[in-house]
């Protein structure tokens, strides 16, 4: 139910779900921050009448945000569409396109970043792709073309630059940015461009995709394999609620709070995946560091055993080890998309080189590493029927090149989650 007084803010939307907004404004002053939930037939009316000092707003409003308004920005001017509105004090509603200023802030960070030049000389005469031809193509391409003399070309399904022809249309392209929702929770891991054409763009030195959740989108994760340079969208998420908050506000705001903002909620909504040998103490360990962060706590081979009405010990002597790593991939999709949770696996998730994605696009890897004479076998097949021995062969390198930190077993679980606890910027 929505509480609100008539100076409140808010996100303006038809189906908003779960938004990160609130939290975002709570750190910059703007709140209270409503979520405001209107289908199209009362759009106009509560931009026109409701209650509300300040409002973001997003699909499918944000044309008729602009069309509301009375005065607007030279940014809202030019491309028709306002995300950001604000109530004056003789009642006139002012519109502001504060995603074209959130992607300014995010391409010349990236570009002072990964390619050690402002935007303007790492961009000047070059190619850019921009995918998908929406809404959001329009914010980042004028925020390219204000920082940059470059050559931008919209890639679309039926368009003159498509997906089928992009590498042998434009093969020196230097920068890609996906503006399409493919690969967006809860549909990832899921890519706009097959990894090969990537790799076939021999100049691509920088991938952005606007897509903030998951953390690391299958885009992305291409480029990192190949070595290109990348960012998903968070960054532009808070920086144009930066931007929205200073009108909602009527004054300036500190513009580090974007890059703290920013990383205090990578930290809290990331994924911490435990990795390690069977009878490491992942789960113990899991559950106590998930008790002393205020997380839920996931053990994927409990979560298997309640999707398939039984334990992975029983499942794999009745049908295998490889119908087991396939459901277990499955249920390592669902919990990896999701954000925010302490989630132990087992020790063969690294046997499927493709649930490194599943992991690693919302969470940092930790290896628990426990002497081999140290673990047990009871309860595990494979463990008995292969040796540990000959399981830490074929795994030990895997958790290693998976981990993104490692940790030696302290002696106990509480000290294995102080331990990571620290490792990871937590304490």
């Amino acid at each position: 139910m929505e509480t609100y007084t008539q100076d409140s803010f808010g996100l303006l939307g038809q189906k908003l779900g779960h938004s990160w907004s609130p939290q975002i404004h709570a750190r910059f002053g703007s709140t209270p921050y409503v979520l405001f939930e209107r289908e199209p037939d009362q759009a106009e009316d509560f931009i026109r009448q409701g209650p509300w000092q300040g409002i973001n707003v997003t699909i499918p409003y944000k044309r008729l945000a602009a069309q509301c308004a009375h005065t607007f920005s030279s940014r809202v001017e030019r491309l028709g569409v306002a995300n950001t509105l604000v109530r004056q004090k003789d009642g006139t509603i002012f519109a502001e396109n504060t995603d074209v200023l959130g992607f300014a802030w995010l391409l010349e960070r990236f570009c002072k970043r990964a390619l050690a030049q402002d935007a303007r000389d790492a961009l000047n005469d070059a190619e850019v792709l921009i995918l998908g031809s929406g809404g959001a193509c329009q914010a980042v391409r004028a925020a390219i073309e204000d920082a940059a003399d470059c050559h931008v070309h919209i890639v679309s399904r039926t368009g003159t630059t498509n997906y089928e022809n992009l590498v042998e249309r434009h093969p020196t392209a230097r920068l890609i940015v996906n503006t399409t929702p493919v690969g967006m929770y809860p549909n990832c891991p899921q890519s706009p461009l097959p990894d090969e054409t990537l790799a076939s763009l021999h100049n691509l030195q920088g991938v952005i995709d606007v897509v903030y959740n998951p953390e690391r989108t299958s885009l992305c994760i291409a480029a990192e394999r190949l070595g290109i340079a990348s960012e998903s969208g968070l960054a532009m998420l808070v920086s144009q609620a930066f931007y929205a908050s200073q009108l909602f506000q009527g004054k300036e705001l500190d513009e580090s709070l974007v890059d703290q903002v920013e990383s205090d909620l990578r930290l809290s909504q990331r994924n911490i995946v435990l990795i390690g040998m069977p009878g490491a103490g992942k789960t113990t360990t899991g559950r106590a560091l998930a008790r002393m962060l205020g997380r839920p706590f996931i053990d994927l081979d409990d979560a298997f055993a309640m999707d398939n009405d039984m334990s992975c010990a029983c499942f794999i002597s009745t049908y295998g080890e490889d119908a087991f790593r396939e459901r277990e991939s499955k249920v390592a999709a669902h919990y990896g998309s999701r954000s925010g949770l302490v989630i132990a696996c087992g020790g063969g998730i690294v046997t499927r080189a493709h649930n490194y994605n599943l992991l690693h696009q919302n969470g940092v890897i930790a290896f628990i590493d426990r002497p081999l004479h140290e673990l047990s076998c009871n309860g595990r097949p494979l463990s008995q029927t292969k040796g540990v021995l000959k399981l830490a062969e074929e795994r030990m390198d895997l958790y290693r090149s998976w981990a993104d930190t490692a940790i030696s077993c302290t002696g106990s679980a509480a000290g294995d989650a102080l331990l990571l606890k620290a490792r990871l910027g937590m304490a």
